[in-house]
């Protein structure tokens, strides 16, 4: 039976012994009902028998049929198959090159050959073919992959596979579905906050004529850039406008460079009505109200940042810069301290206790704006410390404590980061002075505690990194130094009767931060600067104490000559030093050389490159004004402000970080050209 069954090439399901097993069983059933029909009757059994005869040769002849049908149907399926297959390699928009070891082409399908045009590509390389298509090739084998990966060739765009392995490339066409989805991105929508600076300031110091034609000016100046771009803008308010743009158009004004902020700060200021733009844009979401929320944020940092600049951010993605080249407008009305010592007042009534602290190793600024926040909360009948390691800190800083010490042997200012974290409860509210950027501050366990009870009064531009949710910020680029802005504050307070807010060395001590932060008045000074140091002055603050303990001891000196000996001008205007490989040196003593570098002829920006640790390096960054070293310190992983910055670096060397610097003023150059 299994041998006919063989021979007749029966399919499969045939084959199977459950339907086998199924025609046994009427076969026996059959022969039972034969034999018992002989018993009952002879004649009945004989027509029984030849039934079952019949019934036999039925079956055989059946299968014998399904056979010849089964396998004629799969015989013709298989043909039309490989008749498919043959005809889709031919005739289906899919462009297929077969190559050998050697990159020669073997085979190339008809879709295919109609973009490499008449020429004849069989026993030729894929690069003398078409150059393109080959640095294609070459590319997708160095990336060792298979999958598939959208490449531009020619005016067209496809999808290509390479398949070293059987020497085949494929390549489909995507330019339709491309061109869409450019066109979809090219149209989404970016939304802009423009601000101007000082408006309001400038506005009150104008003859009505006078600001109708500034006004007019600075309307028509938009809406034409505005119009160059295809984009809308609209007046919300007289300082105020909203810009819509398609990213496409938005690219452009980034190509552009955003120079309507150039325009309108040349052509005020020799109108001797100096007005410069804020801006934020944003783009990149579905969703419009994130959108304008990021644009209204990106606005607030151009703002933090000292103004005249852009913000723009794609939604998730890292912000841009542009812009940022004039030093911050100096605010001459004191609204803003007024109203944020007031603001701060109101804080320090609902907490238990303040905590003050500065960035890591503090300087004399963060000291002595944080002694004056200290002093404002004690007014307020509040406990609270300035966060110090009085055992570990700068020869200036130490000299204060040790002067304050001997003043008051029961001083209670300062308080050790360990004991702070002890203290600190749920309702207590942390101050952070003369830093925003939170990675570098005094105490990080402190400030991930209170990261939500957080107040930040600095005056270095504004970066990225910035507290998530600070219960009141004060960030003005346009002052000299924290102390400055936290002298103002200290006279909006009102002390009893014969309560004097600051002692005459809590005061030295705060002027002693405007003078080093201010480089002895001579940077970023303005009108408001000499008023603080003019109050503090008249509330008992000594200079002379100020140059004392400013006073730099011998082995510092000594160090920071041979710091500078090391000067040389690798990049026009450019001072860089750079300190020995194996010897640590203290960030004070690598700024004080940038600082000293300033007063040498020729120099507009200097930067001094010092081992900080075993593990970092620091670049300090100063400039006269010119070259904007924040954004060079930016492009670096730091920050700071136009004229004065810095950054760290890990795990590398002094010259290795000097080729750093050189590749990101190059870039500042070219962007700046």
């Amino acid at each position: 039976m299994k041998k006919f069954l063989r021979k007749l090439e029966l399919p499969e399901f045939v084959k199977d012994s459950r339907l086998l097993i199924a025609v046994l069983s009427v076969f026996l059933l059959t022969v039972i009902s034969t034999v018992v029909a002989f018993f009952i009757n002879a004649i009945f059994g004989v027509a029984m028998l030849l039934i079952f005869i019949l019934e036999i040769f039925w079956a055989i002849f059946g299968i014998y049929i399904l056979a010849q049908n089964t396998n004629d149907y799969a015989a013709n399926l298989s043909y039309r198959i490989k008749r498919g297959e043959q005809e889709a390699m031919i005739k289906m928009p899919l462009g297929i090159l077969l190559y050998d070891e050697s990159r020669h082409v073997q085979w190339v399908n008809p879709y295919l050959q109609l973009y490499l045009g008449d020429q004849d590509a069989i026993g030729k390389t894929i690069e003398s073919v078409d150059k393109k298509l080959g640095k294609l090739v070459d590319e997708a084998l160095e990336a060792k992959t298979s999958q598939s990966k959208v490449v531009k060739w020619g005016e067209r765009q496809f999808e290509m596979v390479v398949q070293d392995s059987i020497g085949v490339i494929y390549l489909l066409d995507i330019t339709r579905y491309a061109d869409i989805a450019d066109k979809y991105r090219a149209e989404r929508l970016a939304i802009g906050q423009i601000f101007i600076d000082n408006y309001d300031e400038l506005s009150e110091r104008m003859h009505d004529q006078e600001l109708a034609r500034t006004s007019t000016y600075l309307q028509t100046t938009l809406n034409d850039y505005a119009k160059k771009f295809n984009s809308f803008l609209k007046r919300i308010d007289e300082d105020h406008f909203l810009l819509l743009a398609h990213l496409q158009d938005l690219e452009a004004m980034e190509e552009d460079k955003f120079s309507v902020l150039d325009k309108i700060r040349l052509e005020t200021s020799r109108n001797n009505t100096p007005l410069t733009l804020s801006v934020g844009i944003a783009y990149g979401g579905e969703s419009l109200r994130k959108i304008a929320n990021q644009a209204q944020a990106n606005l607030d940092l151009a703002l933090g940042r000292g103004g005249d600049q852009v913000v723009l951010r794609e939604l998730g993605q890292v912000a841009r810069f542009y812009g940022g080249k004039s030093n911050p407008m100096e605010k001459r009305t004191r609204v803003r301290a007024r109203m944020v010592s007031q603001a701060l007042g109101e804080l320090f009534k609902d907490v238990d206790q303040v905590f003050v602290q500065g960035h890591q190793r503090p300087d004399m600024d963060s000291v002595g704006s944080g002694i004056g926040v200290v002093k404002i909360a004690r007014l307020h009948g509040v406990k609270a410390h300035f966060l110090l390691d009085t055992e570990h800190c700068n020869y200036d800083v130490d000299r204060l404590v040790k002067k304050m010490q001997a003043k008051n042997p029961k001083l209670d200012l300062f308080i050790s980061p360990e004991e702070a974290n002890v203290e600190a409860t749920p309702n207590s509210l942390l101050v952070l002075v003369d830093h925003s950027k939170y990675s570098i501050t005094y105490d990080q366990n402190l400030y991930n505690r209170l990261k939500n009870r957080i107040v930040v009064i600095d005056h270095h531009r504004r970066g990225e990194e910035f507290p998530e949710n600070p219960m009141l910020t004060y960030v003005e680029p346009y002052a000299s130094s924290a102390s400055e802005l936290v002298t103002e504050m200290v006279e909006y307070q009102q002390p009893e009767e014969d309560n004097r807010v600051l002692t005459n060395l809590e005061a030295t001590a705060m002027l002693a931060g405007i003078t080093v932060d201010s480089k002895e008045f001579s940077l970023r000074t303005g009108t408001r600067t000499f008023d603080a140091a003019s109050y503090l002055r008249s509330i008992g603050a000594d200079s002379s104490l100020v140059s004392e303990i400013l006073k730099e001891d011998i082995s510092s000196f000594l160090v920071r000559t041979h710091l500078v000996s090391s000067l040389q001008m690798l990049r026009p205007k450019m001072a860089i030093m750079q300190g020995p490989e194996n010897k640590i040196i203290d960030p004070i003593i690598t700024a004080q050389a940038a600082d000293t570098a300033l007063d040498l002829e020729g120099v507009a920006a200097s930067f001094a490159i010092t081992r900080r640790s075993n593990e970092s390096i620091g670049i300090s960054a100063r400039s006269m004004g010119k070259i904007n070293v924040q954004v060079i310190m930016e492009k670096l992983g730091g920050g700071g402000h136009l004229s004065n910055a810095a950054t760290q670096l890990k795990d590398i060397s002094v010259d290795e970080a000097c080729q750093k610097l050189l590749s990101a003023i190059d870039e500042y150059l070219a962007e700046n050209s």
